[in-house]
């Protein structure tokens, strides 16, 4: 039997963000006001981990 074609998921894993810019001084979190593991010119959204795994619950696939 043949075996199904290999496809790419339909919701792509979250990614750090780009330009990721090592620490310390460590940016807070936008969700929790803890501190992150992104420096603070880290560009774009920095969340701490336990805000990037919920986050991560939030928008992933259910099906």
């Amino acid at each position: 039997m043949d075996e199904p074609d290999r496809t790419e998921s339909y919701c792509p894993a979250p990614a750090a963000p780009e330009g990721r810019v090592p620490g310390p001084p460590y940016a807070d979190c936008l969700e929790c006001g803890k501190p992150t593991e992104y420096g603070v010119a880290t560009p774009g959204v920095v969340l701490c981990p336990v805000c990037e795994w919920q986050d991560a619950q939030r928008t992933a696939c259910s099906g």
